[in-house]
Formats: structure tokens, sequence, C-alpha cells
């Protein structure tokens, strides 16, 4: 039986691409789920529709995908195809989609955020072509949760989602599928499997770090199963709610156990980890950590390696505050290269126009035009086949890409917690000076550009501006902030740095000291200390 429940507007709902995030008791409360849930529907429309449904299986995961499978029976839905246990990675659901020529699907996760009884869910959708829905659609989805009030939901037992098969949930199909297949068949189809079996049988050792997150019973599959690494390869393997207590983002703070491990004396040749719903990764060497930019930079030089990108590719695309490694490898090949504005749905438009191959951000986030979604895993995979043509260490592959191409030293710095007044102030005064700084000398450096970011879509012809604020000296270095996150907590200051080292001279400094000269100039240009009273950050990555 179909029920209307009457319902209030819930104020405050407002979705970005990445969805809604709250912390998990919101979710949880007096129709908190539904409301947003039904304002999905009420904008995609659901009848006669098929959709894809899982999530990265941290707390209320479970519960909440029964919810959303009555609220689509009950809203006319054809089919949902479900993973088993409701539990997808972002990828593999954005694969999904695509595989069957769904109408969207709906992702339970708050991605890299903390889970458990009193920490982050979260609720996006996904549009036909496996990435998340556009700005357009989100703000029409907050327009209706202000709006709503009733929302229907079928009145039925749970579905056994712990069992592979067809079921029926009223007049509607549910498909639970496994999580992992799919998926997997994708990467052997893009990647020489044969090869990467090979380099594991020769002694090559890998650790992977899975967070107790989602990636687990992925990387398990293909690295244990597939290609032969050794039983325990994969660490952290088994997802649970509340990610064992574990900061589930992958970067070399919350991931010590991986680079303590790795920069240690028996550190096994290749580490990698992954986040809550396996859309980001790290990459780390024995005894070298990668950077997000120099990743993306590498596999760029190098993805020809690889059956799926034999071709070569059509172009790259990076986010504005990632380092310009990838731009030096993009004009050696004669390819594209876009800059864009923080965001995966503008990498989207490329991908679907068929502009970019590859593209990526300094936030851990990579992918390529597999799917619509940032791939953990496929990086790591990609990094392996690299290794296991090349027969080289990461270090190696390193020195020698830094060797043609340079290096772009690359950082950034999180002031936390400023009190939001004195942030914009010093944003404010700062874009107040962008004119007159081009020609200026700061720290033995010419600055030859400053601007505030703005971007025209080749695509869609859409408009973004007021991206961050970027200075750009005649070396090649560059300066970038941005204000993040606002509320009772202020705000966020994202301070990026980066310095090119022409090689093959001069590429072995440590990151820090080599951009010192430019650290100065970023404080004295914005003047942080003066505004903020900060004179250090609190995070360095």
């Amino acid at each position: 039986m179909i029920t209307t429940v009457s319902t209030t507007p819930i104020a405050g709902q407002k979705p970005g691409t990445s969805g809604l995030r709250k912390k998990t008791p919101v979710f949880m409360g007096p129709h908190y789920l539904e409301n947003f849930v039904q304002s999905i529907f009420d904008v995609v429309g659901a009848a006669g529709k098929t959709f894809v449904l899982g999530g990265d299986g941290r707390y209320f995961n479970d519960r909440a995908a029964q919810v959303i499978l009555r609220m689509a029976a009950a809203n006319g839905a054809a089919r949902v195809i479900i993973g088993q246990g409701a539990i997808l990675s972002t990828p593999a659901a954005s694969h999904l989609i695509r595989l069957n020529k769904t109408d969207g699907g709906i992702i339970m996760s708050a991605s890299h955020n903390p889970g458990g009884p009193t920490e982050d869910f979260g609720v996006k959708f996904n549009m036909a072509n496996g990435g998340p829905a556009p700005e357009g659609v989100t703000e029409a989805m907050f327009r209706r949760t202000t709006e709503i009030t009733t929302y229907k939901i079928l009145e039925a037992q749970d579905i056994n989602l712990g069992t592979i098969g067809r079921h029926h949930l009223g007049a509607m199909i549910v498909d639970v599928v496994d999580p992992v297949s799919d998926y997997a068949a994708l990467m052997e189809s893009l990647f020489d499997f044969p090869a990467i079996r090979a380099m594991f049988a020769s002694g090559f050792r890998m650790r992977m770090d899975s967070m107790c997150a989602v990636t687990g019973p992925y990387a398990v599959k293909i690295f244990e199963n597939r290609l032969g690494a050794p039983a325990g390869t994969v660490t952290h393997a088994i997802p649970l709610p509340d990610f064992g207590g574990m900061h589930p983002d992958p970067n070399p703070t919350w991931a010590h156990e991986l680079m303590a491990e790795m920069m240690g004396d028996a550190a096994p040749d290749f580490g990698a980890a992954s986040d809550g719903d396996g859309d980001r990764n790290m990459v780390v060497g024995r005894g070298i950590y990668v950077s997000p930019s120099d990743s993306l930079a590498v596999l760029a030089a190098n993805a020809h390696l690889a059956p799926g990108y034999a071709q070569g590719l059509t172009g790259v695309a990076r986010s504005m505050p990632t380092s310009a490694a990838v731009d030096r490898v993009a004009d050696a090949l004669g390819i594209a290269c876009f800059e864009t504005p923080t965001g995966w749905k503008f990498f989207g438009n490329l991908l679907d126009a068929g502009r970019v191959t590859l593209c990526g951000e300094e936030s851990f986030g990579t992918g390529s035009d597999h799917v619509r979604e940032k791939d953990g895993l496929w990086a790591v995979i990609l990094w392996l086949n690299i290794l296991a043509v090349r027969k080289q260490t990461v270090s190696q592959i390193l020195q020698d890409h830094w060797a043609r191409y340079g290096r772009n030293y690359y950082s950034r710095h999180d002031f936390e917690a400023i009190a939001t007044d004195k942030a914009d102030a010093m944003m404010a005064a700062l874009r107040g000076t962008l004119a007159s700084l081009p020609g200026q000398m700061v720290e033995g450096m010419r600055i030859s550009a400053a601007d505030d970011f703005a971007y025209t879509d080749p695509v869609d012809g859409s408009v973004s501006t007021g991206q961050g604020v970027r200075i750009l000296f005649e070396d090649g270095s560059r300066i970038v902030l941005r204000l993040s996150g606002t509320g009772t907590e202020g705000a966020t200051l994202r301070l990026y740095l980066e310095r090119y080292v022409a090689g093959p001279g001069g590429l072995d400094h440590d990151p820090q000291e080599a951009l010192a000269p430019v650290i100065r100039a970023a404080h004295d240009l914005a003047g942080i200390a003066r505004f903020t009273g900060r004179t250090a950050p609190n995070v360095i990555t």
C-alpha cells in the first residue's frame, strides 16, 4: 500500500553537486531523509524510470536504502539496481548507471568524511551520464525541499539486500547485484592485467589501505584475487559503519599507518590508499610520497602504456588550484589542457564532449572518461600498469619525469577557523590590489599576471566567476588563495603554492624549502598576519 505522508519543509537543505551532507542524527530525524528523497523524485521524475542505488556502507546506509527503495516504488519507478548489502563505491555506481543506461542513480555517502552514529551522512543524485547532478538540478531540489508538504512511501517489508537476485517491491523490480564484478570487468578492459599479474608473481610487493571503507571488497577482488597479490596486501579491507574509527581521507595525515610503513626500512614497492566512497586516492612509493598534482602529470605522460589509452589522450583537465605539472605534459603531447573551477561537473562536461580523456584535482581526485566521477582504484591500477611496463620504481619514474618536464614544487596551506569578517576583509583588500600587481618584484620574482579566476565553459557556455585569486610569476611560480566554509567555525583560507624548477637540476629539495620564497611572497601580498593574526597554517599538504 502506498502511503502519502504529510510533512513540513525543512530549511537549510541546500545540496551542492557533491550532494546533501549532514550529521547522521539529522538524516535520521523525522521525515528528513524522506523529504530530500521525495524532492529528488519530484525534480527528476520517477514514473517508469530505472535507477541505481548504493552507498559506502557508513552508519545508516542500510536503513536509508530500504527507505529510498520504498519511496522509489511509491513514486512509480520501474526498476532499481542496488549493490549487495546496499554497497557501491561512487565510481562503481557511475559505471552501473552508464552500463545499464539507467535514468540516474542515488548515492549514499559523505565521501571522505568520518562515519558513525554522530558523524556524517550524505545523499546525492547522479544523472544518466553517471556524473553528479549539475547546479541547476540541485538548486531545483533545494527549492523543492522548501515547498514540500507530502511524500510517498510504500508500506512493505524490507528487501533482503544480502542476497544477489531479483525481488519485487510493489510493482517495482529490485535487482540486487554484485557491487564489484562489473567494475572489476571494466578495469580489466582498460589495463594490462597479465603484465601486472606477472609483476606480482616476480615478487613485487604492494600495500593498499582501504581505510575500513568501501574499496575494501573491490581491492581484495582485483589486487589479491585477480592480479595475484599476496593475501593481506589490502589492509583495513572490511567496510565498517564507523570506518573503524578512522577518518577515511587518503592523505599523509589520515593514512599515517601507510605512510609510516612506506617510509620504513621494510617498505613494500608501492603503496596506495582510498577514501570513504572510493573516488579519491593517494599514491606512495618506497620512501617517496607522490603529490596528487604530480600523480596526474605522470599518469597523463604514461597513460598510453595501458591498453585502454593506447591510442593517446584527446586532452587533459585540472582544477585551477591544482599544479600546472600536467600542463607541461599536455604541451609536450600536443593536446589540449583545460583549467577549470573546482568541481567534478566541469570535468564531466569536457568528458561528455570528448574534449578530454584524463582529469584531476589537487584534493586527491583523479579520473578519466571511463566513468563520470573521480576514481581512486582506477588511478592506483593505472600506476601499477605503468610500473609493470616500465619496470622501474616509483622514485625512478618521478625522477625521470622531473628530469624531462621539470618539477612543479607544490603545497597547500590551510588556515582554519579564521573569523569570517577578517577573512573576507583580507580577500577584499587583495582583490583591490590585483590590477596593480603585474610587473612588481616580490622575493626576487616578477609578477606577470593577477586575477580573480573566472571560467567560461567551452561546452555549455556557462560562466563561473570569483573562483579564487591567482598571482602568477614570470618563472612559472603561482600563488592561489580561496576561502572555504563559513559559519560558527569561521572560514578556512586555502593557500596554494607552486614553484617551477626546470630539469634536470634542482629537483630533490624538500618542497617546503623549495617553496620558501613563494610562501613569503604570499604572506606579504595577502597580508595574512595583518588581517588574521595567523603566521602559520593549521594543516600543510
